[in-house]
């Protein structure tokens, strides 16, 4: 019998999937995986919120809940407190009724539907994300019928921001055309501007009338505090104009298996937030209908307790600060052992991610002479490394810096 579908290709490999098969069949009891963007305690393990086992116990004894279909848009308890935490209590446009929210599939889902959306319904259909940017970033929009380009972020020389370079590139992007954004914790270099910069990049951004696309994925998870790392996305929706911004909430809740978020649209009237709603669920009935409603309940249990709520944001600083710690404790340990170079950007980057600066061949030596193991490009997860796991990847840094220069 013939085969239709011997004509498919082998897929490209993932260079992230790679790593991740890679640490899977490595025998060594001492393996160290450094590549998933996953919180570990700093015992290695998993960690589930006691606010959301509290949130999920409240939900399972209400018997009068059922498992029904939510409205295309999702839960509306979910999008009213999803849109007041990036936004804030006293947003303009929300009292203006000139935003609109839909629940999405976590944070991929949420950059997926609007740029579904915006390849329909922007004129200008070409999309600028940093240079680097998350891995998925690409293919989303690509996928969406977007043309990816990009512009420049990273400096690999300072190991920090490339802001000049950045401005240009904004600077030089046509009339209309979308830029991508990561509210806090750029992933993958942990490179943030400081919001004096922001403040230069939102005057570029208006003043070319681009339509900035904000990626949310860390809020609170960042520096501890929702409200400051939500400070970037509020002060371009202070000033009256347009944006787009997908939230996540697999990060600051630990909710990566419920694939739970928000698309937020911010528009300049009331009448143009009610077309632009209508058309965003146009994309979403053909795609998956409804979204799940179990994430959406845990977060919005969460975020309406004034009690959970506080409890929240404990947990999450206290998830926050292990992370700072470990770049702290990483930063001592690679000084402490006379490593050549200049390693203070790990502690000046912030989030889940850095840049450790190391190239690819020192990588592979380290997977294949230490067993750990990160992205080709040396970027690590601080969020899985523990003060035991500290000092060998310290010793690993070491040795290989000094061998390969």
């Amino acid at each position: 019998m013939n085969s239709i579908l011997s004509i498919v290709l082998p897929a490209p490999k993932d260079p992230v999937l790679s790593v991740i098969f890679a640490y899977r069949d490595d025998p060594s009891p001492v393996k160290l995986n450094l590549s998933a963007g996953t919180y570990r305690t700093e015992e290695g393990k998993p960690l589930v919120l006691d606010v959301v086992r509290r949130a999920e116990q409240q939900l399972a004894n209400d018997l009068s809940r059922d498992k029904e279909y939510l409205p295309l848009n999702g839960l509306p308890e979910f999008n009213k407190l999803s849109t007041k935490l990036i936004l804030g209590d006293d947003s303009p446009a929300v009292k203006e009724n000139r935003v609109v929210t839909i629940q999405c599939l976590s944070g991929t889902g949420s950059l997926r539907v609007g740029a579904e959306f915006l390849a329909t319904h922007n004129k200008e259909r070409v999309i600028f994300v940093p240079d680097p940017t998350w891995g998925n970033h690409p293919r989303i929009f690509a996928l969406a019928g977007l043309s990816v380009e990009y512009f420049r972020y990273y400096d690999p020389k300072s190991r920090g921001l490339d802001f000049n370079g950045m401005l240009e590139d904004l600077g030089a992007a046509p009339p209309g055309a979308i830029v991508v954004l990561q509210a806090c914790g750029h992933n993958p270099t942990g490179v943030d501007p400081t919001f004096e910069q922001w403040e230069q990049i939102r005057q570029v951004v208006r003043s070319k009338s681009l339509l900035p696309f904000f990626d949310s994925a860390y809020q609170g998870f960042a520096s501890g505090s929702l409200d400051s790392d939500a400070q970037v996305v509020r002060m371009f929706v202070a000033d009256g104009g347009e944006c787009l911004i997908a939230q996540s909430y697999a990060k600051n809740m630990g909710l990566y298996g419920e694939r739970i978020g928000a698309l937020t649209i911010v528009c300049t009237s009331e009448d143009v937030a009610k077309k632009v709603e209508d058309q965003v669920l146009l994309v979403v009935r053909p795609m998956y209908l409804t979204p799940p409603i179990h994430g959406a309940s845990i977060v919005a249990t969460i975020l309406k307790n004034s009690d959970m709520y506080n409890d929240w944001t404990i947990e999450l600083k206290g998830m926050a600060d292990r992370i700072i710690s470990m770049r702290q404790q990483l930063y001592e340990a690679i000084q402490a052992r006379g490593t050549p170079g200049d390693w203070s950007h790990i502690i000046k980057h912030i989030g889940m991610f850095t840049f450790t600066g190391l190239s690819e061949e020192q990588v592979h030596l380290i997977a294949k002479e230490y067993h750990i193991y990160m992205t080709y490009d040396g970027r690590i997860s601080m969020a899985s490394l523990s003060s035991k796991t500290v000092p060998q990847l310290a010793d690993a840094i070491h040795a290989v810096v000094t061998r390969i220069a």
